[in-house]
């Protein structure tokens, strides 16, 4: 595929916060966006030239978006398998086998094992009786989650001992059971692979989630996960390379004494790349949007001697504004959310620095 021109369309499956950030950045880039996403607060609406508010089963409206699209990507990792491959094969970037691999946890460990990540021990649960022999062989404390659909902490369940799985309903679809890993700290590795092979890395960031959320993404992020960083990314590029991935991909890691853990992969633009916004030379937007239109990727470095993202949940929204009056020069976004419910994000502020943190 040669390069798009200045003028063509991209076409973004997703309406949400990190579809609304691709825009921006293909705007940026001259290109027209046009989403597709079932109705509801799509707010990435407002940056889209425009917008088909359809279900994932509509083939015709998916064969009318797709025909008026150059390329066609996604924002989210939950969209149907079977809507992606829609897309006329040439036409969609990453390839939609990156979907089929992240969308089951099982799939996902077994892939990044075979590349030498070493995720916590796991079973896979599809009964009450599945559930107890986990418990039993992995082990308590650990936690039970939906092999598929679950982000930002749902579809989670933590088991403390063997005593609490008795309050805990199985919940009736496939689940993995893992044990709990002892960490030190979390960390992410953000790549953005080029349709010619190039690859570039952003530095990775210290993490803090709480209650499955990320909270915050802080650099530098210690000498820790620096030390650990070089072998996450080597298992990072063999992930991509297999994939024949084309845009920004995302694993996640547990630090750990030992090493790093696997947690899981995000085959997406990712939360803890928002700080690249302002941050790095080139953001993870723009970096996806001029790898899936075959334009040359920019810089990944970072131009600041520290950088702290923190997202902004819930009502925290209402008052994000005064913000602004602090020092440190924040730069805040808001993603256009109607309705500030607890636990929702709803944007982001990041802090940067030429002075150590």
């Amino acid at each position: 595929m040669s390069a798009l021109p200045p003028g063509s369309t991209i076409g973004i499956l997703g309406g949400g916060q990190l579809g609304r950030m691709l825009a921006i950045s293909a705007t940026q880039l001259g290109y027209r966006c046009i989403g597709y996403a079932p109705k509801g607060d799509n707010v990435a609406c407002d940056v889209c030239v425009d917008f088909f508010e359809n279900g994932w089963t509509d083939t015709e409206a998916l064969a009318a978006f797709a025909s008026q699209c150059d390329v066609v990507t996604w924002e989210f990792e939950n969209v149907p398998l079977a809507a992606a491959r829609a897309i006329p094969a040439d036409r969609i970037a990453p390839d939609p086998h990156a979907l089929e691999v992240a969308q089951d946890r099982l799939n996902e460990k077994r892939f990044a094992e075979d590349f030498g990540a070493s995720p916590a021990a796991y079973m896979r649960v599809e009964s009450e009786e599945d559930f107890a022999r986990a418990i039993d062989q992995v082990g308590a404390p650990g936690i039970l989650k939906t092999a598929r659909d679950g982000y930002d902490g749902k579809g989670q369940w933590r088991i403390d001992s063997a005593h609490d799985a008795d309050g805990i309903r199985f919940p009736g679809t496939p689940c993995v059971y893992e044990g709990m890993v002892a960490f030190e700290e979390e960390f992410s590795v953000i790549l953005v692979r080029g349709r010619d092979g190039e690859i570039r890395f952003w530095d990775s960031t210290v993490n803090t989630h709480e209650g499955g959320m990320l909270v915050s993404s802080i650099l530098p992020a210690g000498d820790l996960i620096e030390g650990q960083v070089d072998g996450a990314r080597a298992i990072a590029r063999q992930v991509a390379d297999a994939l024949q991935y084309v845009g920004v991909l995302t694993l996640e890691f547990f630090a750990t004494k030992q090493g790093a853990v696997f947690n899981e992969m995000a085959p997406r633009v990712h939360n803890s790349g928002h700080w690249s916004i302002e941050g790095a030379a080139t953001s993870q937007f723009e970096n996806h949007i001029r790898a899936i239109a075959g334009l040359p990727l920019g810089s990944t470095e970072t131009r600041f001697a520290s950088v702290d993202m923190r997202n902004i949940v819930g009502e925290d929204a209402l008052t994000a504004h005064t913000m602004l009056a602090e020092d440190g020069e924040p730069h805040l976004h808001l993603y256009g959310k109607a309705e500030a419910r607890e636990g929702r994000k709803m944007g982001h502020v990041t802090r940067v620095s030429h002075t150590p943190s």
